[in-house]
């Protein structure tokens, strides 16, 4: 997933520098879950996000091998599985090695699923990459009690093959002593097809002029195998000879009962299964080790939902009751509310005589006493404890075992398990989450997951602030998930029987088991906050300046007035409009607004519970409502927008009802 979230940013060359300046260019292909980020950042000492690939907001990451006299660039792609791509990510990853020209590929493969990696290695090596393989995880392979004879598999492929265990840093070494010294020149094809699929790909190379990145022989078998990108291309490129290609294509899978796609991979299986046969030997292990045992409870159907539970009541403690409550209060309440705010409100009360001035920096609506302190006193700490009990997940290896167990409800409401990822990063910066669903391989699935994320899917620091609203009332924390879940479900099940498209397939590499390694889980959540940090700070202080332009201007009070209507409808006080104004800017800025009510005595009980689930639905905000224009379009954000916007009252004015109608005491 090409999310760079955990990504440091230090002062280097751009993507173009390196390229023009580098010796060298090495590009790391493989599949998702499969340790290429950890070879990366042991090959280059850092995390470099240089840019979205051209056309796409597909991020590629560059660098440098580390210690390196000779200027190697090396590039860290998206996850692919095949050369026959089918979602975005996929299809950029072949465009890099298309595009760039690579004087090396590394492929690294999971060691322990040595079987599925090798279809893509095939594929590299008929695309005349000049290639080398990496086999990570190789602990994983031994404790499963596989053996691996790296020689057979170097004099069978006809590359370099190293073994490597990217989070211990073994093998490593060898890696880039490698990369630095072997001179690879492109091996030939592996394997040859039956007699009509050679002749076709022989027929289709002659046909062929211009030059494609890879071996024409890549580029055959690809359209045999009915690749649209690829056809788009030889369409484009050789106008003339496009008809006698597509006749000759034709021609093969007249010849064929089942579809070609299907007689190559097969033909592959069977050169790959010859090979197994001579590399690997599996001398067994005794009984099933206990992470095995936990990862297979992990996604089993039963359960997998305590443990799932389980892990959610955990992340409650820590970042609802901690992070949300002890932290909050004392940054709130000791550090802003006994000494910064007071303190600011006197010197600038003694610096500007005008109150006018006055309100934009401090008082009620100011950036210090409002923007700042709420990004520093109430978000800062949710976002924290929210990140590292998310880095300590996704360091475990949990997520892809998440996506396991939840693949079947999400089929349900047009999804697949992969959505699991951008639904689980939502609950971390929706925005961030927005800009992941590109990962879906349909666009039916990216609308259906983008319009859940802007609807009930609430933020880290959303999250946070309602938690502390709620602490103290499990009925009311109940209540709150129950009508989150049935919203969430009822509108992704409403949306995939009104949006046209077939049922999604789910596919994904499921990494190991593992403790959680504390540097990591560090880095990753001091480099998160620091990305997360600066973008919020600025859009609560643009908040503050919008609000106290909007004050002056009478504008504000218009607004406040005008949502006034809709959250007496569903039985709420009128201050509590301003908090929904403020969920404009920020859904956490809302949030924030709801706890000074709370605080204030001035909204609890029902009230209080309706206003949480409402603004929880309400509008996106501002920088996630920015990202589904820039994913989507400005037709299907606006047309979001005005459907989540009535819905949200809607749901608040029956909830309120129900609530009412049954007598709940809260």
């Amino acid at each position: 997933m090409a999310v760079n979230l955990n990504r440091k940013r230090p002062q280097c060359h751009g993507a173009a520098d390196m390229e023009i300046d580098a010796q060298r260019s090495v590009v790391l292909v493989g599949s998702p879950n499969v340790g290429k980020s950890v070879v990366f950042g042991n090959l280059t000492g850092m995390y470099v996000t240089v840019s979205n690939y051209p056309g796409t907001t597909v991020e590629i990451t560059r660098g440098r091998l580390a210690d390196d006299s000779r200027a190697v660039a090396i590039t860290d792609t998206p996850g692919m599985y095949s050369l026959l791509s089918i979602t975005e990510e996929e299809r950029v990853a072949r465009r890099v090695l298309m595009e760039n020209r690579p004087d090396m590929v590394v492929h690294v493969a999971d060691t322990k699923n040595i079987e599925r990696m090798l279809h893509l290695t095939v594929q590299l090596l008929e695309a005349g990459m000049p290639l080398m393989l990496d086999l990570n995880l190789m602990d994983e392979a031994e404790r499963l009690g596989l053996r691996i004879d790296t020689k057979v598999l170097k004099e069978r492929l006809g590359i370099p093959v190293v073994a490597t265990v990217a989070t211990e840093g073994r093998g490593m070494d060898e890696l880039k002593k490698m990369i630095l010294k072997e001179d690879i020149l492109p091996s030939g094809p592996p394997l040859r097809y039956p007699e009509t699929i050679e002749n076709a790909i022989a027929d289709i190379e002659r046909n062929l002029d211009s030059s494609y990145g890879i071996s024409k022989r890549a580029v055959a078998l690809l359209l045999l195998q009915d690749d649209h990108e690829i056809w788009q291309m030889v369409r484009d490129r050789e106008p003339e000879r496009y008809a006698l290609v597509d006749a000759i294509v034709k021609h093969a899978r007249e010849r064929f009962v089942d579809p070609l796609s299907y007689i190559i991979t097969i033909e592959r299986q069977r050169f790959i299964n010859t090979l197994i046969e001579d590399a690997v030997e599996n001398v067994g292990v005794k009984g099933i080790p206990l992470r095995e045992r936990l990862s297979r409870l992990s996604m089993h159907p039963v359960a997998g939902v305590p443990i799932f539970l389980g892990i959610i009541y955990l992340l409650y403690e820590f970042v609802g009751v901690f992070g949300a409550q002890t932290a909050v209060d004392f940054l709130e309440e000791t550090v802003f509310g006994q000494y910064i705010n007071p303190v600011a409100n006197r010197i600038v009360s003694s610096i500007i005589p005008w109150k006018v001035l006055q309100d934009l920096f401090v008082n009620e609506y100011g950036i210090i006493t409002l923007g700042i302190r709420y990004a520093i006193a109430i978000i800062l700490p949710i976002v924290t404890t929210f990140f590292i009990a998310f880095s300590i997940i996704e360091d475990t290896g949990y997520l892809p075992r998440l996506a396991m167990l939840i693949d079947r409800v999400f089929k349900k409401i047009g999804l697949n398990g992969r959505a699991v990822i951008p639904v689980v990063l939502g609950f971390g910066c929706d925005t961030m989450a927005t800009m992941v669903t590109r990962t879906l391989e349909t666009r039916r699935e990216r609308v259906i997951a983008t319009l859940l994320l802007a609807l009930a899917i609430p933020c880290s620091a959303q999250v946070g602030v309602i938690l502390a609203l709620l602490s103290g009332s499990t009925k009311a924390l109940g209540i709150f998930v129950m009508v989150m879940g049935t919203v969430f479900l009822f509108v992704g099940f409403l949306a995939a029987r009104l949006m046209p498209g077939e049922r999604p397939l789910f596919y994904m590499e499921v990494p190991p088991l593992r403790w959680p390694k504390l540097s990591n889980v560090l880095t990753k959540t001091y480099t998160r906050v620091e990305w997360y940090f600066k973008e919020v700070l600025p859009l609560f202080i643009l908040a503050s300046i919008l609000i106290w332009a909007g004050r002056i201007t009478g504008l504000f009070d218009i607004v406040v007035k005008l949502l006034s209507y809709p959250t007496g409808w569903i039985g709420l006080p009128p201050e509590a409009s301003k908090a929904f104004l403020y969920g404009f800017f920020r859904r956490d800025f809302g949030a924030a607004g709801l706890y000074d009510l709370k605080t204030s005595g001035a909204l609890s009980g029902v009230p209080l519970v309706v206003s949480i689930i409402t603004i929880a639905l309400f509008m996106p905000c501002i920088a996630q409502f920015s990202m589904t224009i820039k994913e989507r379009g400005w037709k299907m954000a606006v047309g979001m927008a005005a459907f989540i916007f009535p819905f949200a009252f809607v749901v608040g004015y029956l909830v309120n009802l129900i609530l009412n109608g049954l007598g709940v005491v809260l």
